[in-house]
């Protein structure tokens, strides 16, 4: 190599051998082997074939030194035959005169550049013949020598070299996109169980996982769609969604689920256990390419199945919910009637049986005794009715205020239960919304309620208090306190939880020092009419 190199040519082989190693573009390492071998040998065109798998024909031809409307008319590219092939069949340089002259020419295509002088030399990885570098037409019309074919040697071991510090690279990268993908998948399995690991609302759920599935995918639109029946319907949406019904998804364009103008879409189903629950779809691309790709839909499709569990476990809660929901309705159905059963209906039979009696009698005096008593006992089923009405609906709740109708329920309470009930009602002025007047009042009712029940107390503290927009609500007793393992689940408690929460509040129930104490707090909303109750 030194008889024929000389320190010139040496030295360039050297810089040469640098730049190609110090790439790491599988493209750009041919592109600049093609240039360099050019440069080196003063040829005027320069090819690449890299061989096929089996390594017993060309699988791509790249060129340098022709142009493209030149490439189009020429055609095909070459597959490895003729000339070309002998390097294929035996991976050794070759140097000709006249590529026309061999007895292996095929001759040249049409619109073909004519070539005469010809180097071919072998690029080996580990041994075995990746591909073949091509130059013809050295500058002057002259033949390649000995330098030259020693020059694309040391260039074609260089790009050996290279070409394989490439594709391990490309390898590795490759892996570790592989890898982050999988990381993506599994953060985003834990950023949705985190999200609504303790949250079983089904509405919050599910605006949870679209929101998070957009930025997950960086989508302009993402949408959530719910088997009900046969039908889909759209649940929940993040970024530029309108609300609309839609019937079988396969039926509907996106502007029929609310997204105008979508131009990319890439939907995963929602499947738990293997029930189909819905659709989750995203829309368009905010950043990066048009349309979503497969690690896009890999990461969706790992973050639908997590977001599956999740609206899964929300749908059971919320049945749940409504399941106790009408049990407690139920539960108060049956109270009510025994109340009316055991107290108005034995009142007025037992009223019937007088009546009937004195009816017998021919002596006025007895008569006039039985009247009597006949009109004290209408009084007292009168105030039975009463204080039935009053418990299911109080007037004074919407004639007077809420103020109003809990003085006289805690002093119902006292009278009835035997309790000392103490109260603290702080209040505004004006007069609270309907609505929450009712719940405040229901839950400081259905605790009193437990109290008298279950508390087995001397004495009862209500507080009602305002701070910063909210209604504050306390009810404690000196009872025995609930128990550690008593449920949370009682029709009592249910109707009190519902209530605060439909109402956007918060209700807690916990042991006190000693008996029980029942904690809720609610937006503060006030009526439309100030002080005057509606029509």
């Amino acid at each position: 190599m030194e008889r024929v190199l000389d320190g010139e040519r040496l030295e360039r082989l050297l810089e040469a051998g640098r730049g190609l190693l110090a790439d790491m573009d599988l493209g750009l390492v041919l592109d600049r082997l093609l240039d360099l071998a050019r440069e080196l040998t003063g040829a005027q065109y320069a090819a690449l074939g890299i061989l096929d798998e089996r390594r017993n024909e060309l699988a791509q031809f790249l060129t340098v030194g022709i142009d493209q409307e030149t490439h189009q008319a020429i055609g095909d590219l070459p597959r490895g035959r003729g000339i070309l092939g002998i390097l294929i069949e035996e991976a050794k340089p070759l140097r000709l005169h006249d590529l026309g002259a061999h007895p292996r020419s095929y001759g040249f295509p049409p619109a073909h550049p004519e070539m005469r002088s010809f180097l071919g030399v072998p690029i080996l990885i580990r041994g075995e013949a990746w591909g073949n570098v091509y130059l013809t037409e050295k500058a002057g019309g002259e033949d390649f020598d000995e330098a030259d074919e020693a020059s694309v040697v040391v260039l074609a071991d260089w790009a050996a070299l290279a070409i394989e510090h490439a594709r391990l690279y490309e390898a590795v990268s490759a892996r570790r996109i592989e890898l982050e993908r999988a990381v993506r998948g599994f953060e985003a399995t834990a950023a949705i169980a985190r999200a609504v690991g303790g949250e079983t609302d089904l509405d919050r759920v599910l605006e949870l996982i679209v929101k998070r599935a957009r930025a997950l995918v960086e989508a302009r639109s993402v949408l959530i769609l719910l088997h009900e029946g046969d039908k889909l319907r759209l649940a929940a949406g993040a970024g530029q969604v309108a609300d609309h019904d839609v019937e079988r998804a396969l039926a509907v364009r996106p502007e029929d689920l609310g997204v105008a103008d979508a131009t990319a879409a890439l939907q995963v189903p929602l499947v738990f256990r293997g029930r189909a629950l819905g659709l989750l779809i995203a829309f368009d691309r905010l950043s990066g390419p048009d349309s979503f790709n497969r690690d896009d839909e890999q990461l969706l499709q790992a973050f639908a199945a997590s977001a599956a569990t999740a609206v899964a476990n929300a749908q059971a809660v919320e049945a749940e919910r409504l399941r106790h929901s009408l049990r407690a309705a139920e539960e108060e159905r049956r109270r009510w009637a025994r109340e009316l059963h055991d107290e108005t209906l034995q009142g007025l039979a037992g009223l019937r049986v007088l009546l009937r009696g004195a009816a017998r009698q021919s002596d006025p005096g007895k008569v006039q005794a039985a009247i009597a008593e006949a009109a004290d006992h209408v009084t007292r089923e009168i105030d039975s009715l009463r204080a039935i009405i009053t418990d299911l609906r109080p007037a004074a709740l919407d004639d007077l205020g809420l103020g109003p109708a809990l003085d006289s329920l805690l002093q119902r309470t006292a009278a009835a239960q035997g309790l000392d009930v103490r109260s603290s009602v702080d209040l505004p002025d004006r007069r609270l919304a309907p609505e929450l007047e009712t719940v405040v009042y229901r839950v400081v009712q259905e605790a009193l309620t437990n109290v008298g029940k279950h508390a087995q107390a001397s004495t009862v503290a209500v507080a009602l208090h305002v701070a910063d927009d909210r209604l504050g609500i306390r009810v404690a007793d000196d009872g025995v306190g609930i128990a550690p393992d008593t449920p949370a689940g009682g029709f009592g408690l249910i109707g009190m939880r519902e209530r605060v929460a439909l109402a956007g509040g918060e209700l807690e129930v916990t042991p006190g020092e000693p008996g029980t104490v029942v904690r809720a707090t609610l937006p503060l909303t006030y009526a439309e009419y100030g002080n005057v109750t509606p029509p």
